[in-house]
């Protein structure tokens, strides 16, 4: 995956999910908790440095906090400095929705679960090689799930 692929998808749609999960802002309500609904349902964003992901490199995959659809592997999880976990490519090409973003007076480009819409956090081209793509999450977005 490539900056030129995000923003082919953010432009012109994105790949079909492997499924969907679709609720009620009150039926999300009472799954989640405050923190996670302001921040998946309601485009938040946690403080830099505060996620309890951002400094942990466990071995596992990463899922959804809303629905558990695997976003991300913990084997492309990198320290980007930025104050978040930081990824440089999904799990699979259809686990992320990419959406413009132009809030705050800036372009970027949001990412969301493809399988529920929760909000992630944003994609970036200033990553490692070989994607050369920073997926810069909310840990409060994922949830690790520890290979045994």
């Amino acid at each position: 995956m490539t900056w030129k692929d995000v923003i082919n998808y953010a432009t012109n749609g994105n790949l079909k999910p492997d499924r969907t999960s679709i609720k009620t802002s009150s039926e999300w309500q009472d799954l989640l908790t405050a923190e996670q609904y302001q921040i998946t349902r309601l485009k938040g964003t946690e403080r830099a440095f505060s996620g309890e992901h951002c400094t942990s490199y466990e071995t596992g995959k990463y899922s959804c906090t809303c629905c558990n659809t695997e976003l991300f592997d913990s084997s492309i999880k990198y320290n980007s400095n930025s104050g978040w976990p930081s990824f440089t490519e999904p799990i699979k090409e259809n686990a992320v929705k990419y959406i413009k973003d132009t809030t705050h007076g800036m372009i970027r480009v949001e990412i969301l679960c493809n399988s529920c819409d929760a909000h992630l956090g944003h994609v970036f081209p200033d990553g490692p090689k070989p994607s050369g793509l920073r997926f810069c999450v909310n840990s409060i977005s994922i949830q690790l799930k520890n290979e045994e």
